[in-house]
């Protein structure tokens, strides 16, 4: 039988960047409900949510702030089942170079598993600048059974 606390929504700062979010902007990095975590939008910048420079750069940078996002709420991207990626096209179609740096973080964080995937471009983020946000939905798998 589950807990029925462990059903009840739980909110979570990524530590550093997530508590000036919230601060700010009145919103949480995750959101866990039992076994199941979604998190907001994550951008490539470092905890004074300055950018960093190049396009791979900002990739590995929210890919990096994913995973911390993750383990705020007690998930890694072992436990990653969709990933929604939103980029900046230069032009009407989202470039080969955001594919390439994508697809590499998914090998290098994952493996040989594979997360269904949405990718959209956008006209504008709320962070000036910005080329690339990441965010998922994981699972947290029971490694009992």
């Amino acid at each position: 039988m589950v807990d029925a606390s462990e059903e009840s929504p739980r909110f979570f700062a990524t530590p550093g960047y997530g508590d000036t979010l919230r601060k700010g902007l009145h919103y949480s990095q995750a959101l866990r409900i039992g076994q199941r975590v979604e998190t907001s939008g994550q951008g490539g910048w470092g905890d004074d949510l300055t950018l960093v420079g190049t396009l791979e750069d900002e990739i590995i940078r929210a890919f990096d702030n994913v995973e911390r996002t993750l383990a705020a709420a007690g998930a890694s991207w072992r436990d990653v089942v969709h990933v929604n990626s939103y980029h900046l096209p230069d032009g009407d179609v989202i470039g080969e170079e955001d594919n390439r740096l994508m697809v590499q973080q998914f090998r290098d964080r994952m493996g040989d598993r594979f997360p269904i995937w949405t990718q959209t471009g956008v006209a504008a983020f709320g962070l000036p600048g910005m080329r690339v946000e990441i965010r998922v939905t994981a699972l947290i798998r029971d490694d009992a059974g």
